[in-house]
């Protein structure tokens, strides 16, 4: 069991069903669950305490992991799967997961799980069928909102009326209604002032709560020729987060996609954007004082912080056997990187897909302080979580 203070990694390899505990930054590993294959899309949720909720897409199982106690795994309970989005209100008590694709060509499932981590209550309902997002606003009354796509909306549900459902996964009706358009992608909430935040074409939508209902804000628009495709809020500075994928939409021409980092500071208003170079750039990760991203590109790939002055620094990653190819997607059978970071470290991890292999990296000066091989190869990047104790990335209350 690692020490309080230590910071630790959760690497899950969803295509083997493994997860490793590692210590940061020597990268021992401390722990490991075997035939657990977590949803990768769904990825890790950061709960108060330094603990993780993530989903088990093969056994249908919400898990709680505690990597700080003697056992990792402290609670796990039934949910509908294929898990799509996984989140909590702002308490980390109350969290919904949503369903989605899986290994099928559309969407099928219109199943939502909620439970109460407290009381051990859970209950599963109908809704639309899809790919929704969610977020999990909290209060004495919680609501449920679900981002909807063709028809694009914020769905609102209550919290409590989900969990008294009767047993049959009945359908259920919102009780309010956002309008949004039908590319919607991307979601992300601002405890503190209540706000939901989802991703199209146009730029990011506002909503804020009122009563039992959200109220349409101005749009933040992106500022570029570009949209992004996934929504961070960042706890340490309370900014949202992206990256801004540009050029041809074709898959095949992956190599030329344009990629810009997009900083949105919700106190000021104001946005910066910063080149990060053509390939692909997707997931990123927040450390203590840098943001960082992978970039995968056919002429090498690099791990890339930005500073909280917005300077970028680039270092070279060593490649990836099976990586993707000119002439191929990005997506199908090849493999990518994983990268986590904790808002309580300036430690930053990347995950060499096919290999085994994480780079345990310092972020302030950018040395490799470790390079664990694990015992499964991380198929397809696998996914990881960078946990300190306390280190407020619960305060981000959406699985990344």
């Amino acid at each position: 069991m690692p020490a309080a203070a230590t910071p630790v990694l959760l690497v899950s390899d969803h295509v083997a069903g493994a997860v490793h505990l590692l210590t940061v930054p020597d990268g021992a590993v401390a722990g490991r669950l075997t035939g657990r294959h977590l949803s990768e899309h769904a990825g890790f949720l950061a709960l108060p305490g330094g603990r993780v909720a993530c989903v088990d897409d093969r056994r249908g199982e919400l898990l709680v992991l505690n990597p700080y106690a003697e056992e990792l795994v402290e609670r796990a309970v039934p949910v509908a799967v294929p898990a799509e989005h996984l989140a909590c209100d702002p308490s980390g008590r109350r969290l919904a997961v949503t369903t989605g694709l899986g290994k099928n060509s559309e969407p099928w499932s219109d199943l939502l799980t909620v439970l109460d981590l407290a009381t051990g209550e859970a209950a599963r309902v109908r809704t639309r069928v899809g790919e929704p997002g969610v977020t999990v606003l909290g209060g004495a009354d919680p609501l449920v909102v679900l981002r909807h796509r063709e028809p694009g909306a914020l769905a609102v549900h209550r919290f409590a009326d989900l969990l008294a459902a009767p047993p049959g996964c009945p359908p259920v009706t919102p009780h309010a209604l956002l309008p949004l358009p039908d590319d919607g992608h991307g979601d992300a909430q601002a405890p503190g002032s209540e706000q939901v935040f989802a991703a199209t074409s146009q730029g990011v939508h506002r909503a804020r709560r009122r009563g039992d209902v959200l109220v349409a804000e101005a749009v933040v628009p992106w500022a570029a020729p570009a949209r992004g495709w996934y929504l961070r809020l960042d706890t340490r500075r309370q900014a949202l987060w992206t990256t801004l994928r540009g050029g041809d939409p074709d898959p095949l021409r992956w190599p030329e996609w344009t990629n810009q980092a997009w900083h949105h500071e919700l106190g000021t208003g104001r946005t910066l954007l910063t080149d990060l170079g053509p390939g692909l750039v997707f997931r990123l990760a927040l450390a203590r004082c840098h943001t960082a991203f992978t970039r995968v590109h056919p002429d090498g790939d690099e791990l890339i912080l930005l500073g909280a002055d917005g300077a970028a620094r680039r270092f070279p990653l060593p490649g990836m056997d099976g990586a993707p190819r000119r002439g191929g997607t990005p997506w199908e059978g090849v493999q990518r990187r994983a990268v986590a970071a904790s808002p309580g470290s300036d430690w930053i991890a990347v995950t060499r897909g096919g290999h085994g292999e994480v780079h345990i990296v310092d972020a302030e000066t950018g040395h490799e302080a470790a390079r664990p091989r694990l015992s499964t190869p991380l198929h397809y990047g696998g996914h990881l979580t960078l946990r300190v104790q306390n280190d407020g990335a619960d305060g981000d209350p959406v699985g990344r």
